[in-house]
């Protein structure tokens, strides 16, 4: 009675597609959408998983994935994903998943305070994962945020080259000129920057101690650490005037409480006649915290915002908006990339992951390209700055840079494609 009860309260969560679902030794019980689908079958190893999965699904279906306690048949993760991402929305409408979803963020709230003690943890959780998993699925510059696809052909170097010199032209680089770089990663992008316009000099801060010592040896190596400097460092703790500021993939993970004091960050450090460019993911419509399971185990304290709260936070703070893009589909296209590169190279990360941390990162990558797919995620870039007279009237200016800066980090050959790349 029990069963059918909560099988009941499964279907009412499913609109698109078809779910067989087998519970342990039990038949196949197959609820349907009303509307055209994915057609998936699962199994769940006992009774208990049903119901964990049925009271917080955006938690336990990652989890027992992991554990290997939830399997699909055929191992088609893809299509699993796709249906639920199909249902998300609807699910998230349910009065079931609004208690949750309440309560969840109700016991969350002091996570949402990224002090900077904190901060450092939750970067480290991430990124200082081994140099090798990376390597395994990123571009050979380690970008570890959204490429810019000119067309369907463009490989994932191109897309990640792309980016760097669209990047690099919206800050309106020139001589002479100090950048600071916010979340500089493995310092791809302060290397990029610096291939740009050789005579500007690039300060990279990140909270990684991985990243930052990876990037400080190979500024030492290519005989650039006069130009190209980074340190262990909290923007809020940041000093300094800079005539460029870039700030990659970091604003999510500032945490809501904490948009004033970044923007704040920013308008100090921002010379009165300097630039300044945000790349980050949001959402359209309201603002969100990562997913229960994407918070507990890939981004601890990561939270999406939207539009509307970094317009109003940068304006708070007296930095005017000279330009706005919102990238669609771009992010899903990297992250696909990112997939198919992480099974090819499967067997070299099986020595030193285990299987359960496979699972995780293969749930991972797979669940953001469909949030991005179809859900509501997109990325946005803002160009800020104190004087709106900082960047030329039209945009025209940022495809001619970006050609031109395109040509430097990857030089072509005749037919157009790539003749080499400049790790």
């Amino acid at each position: 009675m029990l069963t059918r009860i909560g099988l009941f309260i499964f279907e009412q969560f499913l609109r698109v597609g078809c779910l067989h679902m087998v519970i342990a030794n039990g038949p196949a019980h197959s609820l349907k959408g009303d509307l055209a689908g994915p057609d998936v079958t699962i199994h769940l190893q006992n009774y208990r998983l049903f119901w964990r999965i049925l009271v917080k699904p955006d938690l336990a279906i990652g989890e027992a994935y992991m554990d290997g306690s939830l399997t699909i048949a055929n191992d088609d993760l893809e299509q699993f994903m796709a249906l639920l991402m199909a249902n998300n929305s609807h699910w998230q409408k349910h009065w079931l998943a609004r208690m949750g979803l309440f309560a969840g963020t109700y016991l969350a709230f002091w996570n949402f305070f990224n002090l900077p003690g904190r901060a450092k943890r939750n970067v480290a959780h991430h990124y200082d994962l081994k140099d090798s998993l990376f390597d395994q699925f990123l571009d050979p510059r380690r970008q570890y945020s959204c490429g810019y696809f000119h067309s369907a052909s463009d490989t994932l170097a191109d897309a990640q080259i792309t980016k760097l010199a669209r990047l690099g032209a919206k800050l309106c680089l020139k001589p002479n000129q100090t950048v600071l770089d916010i979340g500089c990663g493995w310092g791809g992008l302060a290397n990029a920057l610096w291939e740009m316009q050789p005579d500007i000099s690039v300060t990279g801060i990140t909270l990684s101690e991985n990243q930052c010592a990876y990037a400080t040896q190979k500024a030492e190596q290519d005989q650039r650490q006069q130009h190209l400097t980074f340190h262990l460092c909290d923007y809020r703790h940041q000093r300094g005037s800079f005539d460029r500021i870039v700030s990659v993939g970091m604003l999510e993970h500032v945490g809501m409480r904490h948009f004033d004091s970044y923007f704040a960050s920013i308008a100090r450090l921002l010379a009165p006649n300097g630039v300044a460019l945000i790349h980050s993911i949001g959402v359209h419509h309201n603002a969100q915290r990562c997913n229960r399971w994407l918070n507990k185990y890939i981004f601890p304290g990561g939270y999406l915002p939207s539009l509307e709260q970094m317009t109003r936070a940068a304006g708070r703070q007296g930095l005017k908006i000279l330009d706005m893009e919102i990238m669609r589909g771009h992010y899903a296209e990297t992250l696909k990339q990112w997939r198919q590169a992480f099974r090819q190279n499967i067997a070299t990360v099986r020595q030193d992951y285990d299987e359960r941390f496979i699972r995780m990162w293969e749930f991972y990558l797979i669940g953001c390209e469909y949030f991005f797919r179809c859900q509501d995620g997109m990325v946005f870039q803002l160009q800020l700055a104190h004087d709106h007279n900082e960047a030329p009237l039209t945009r025209r200016y940022i495809s001619q840079t970006e050609d031109q800066y395109r040509k430097k980090l990857c030089p072509k050959i005749s037919s157009g494609k790539p003749s080499r790349l400049i790790s």
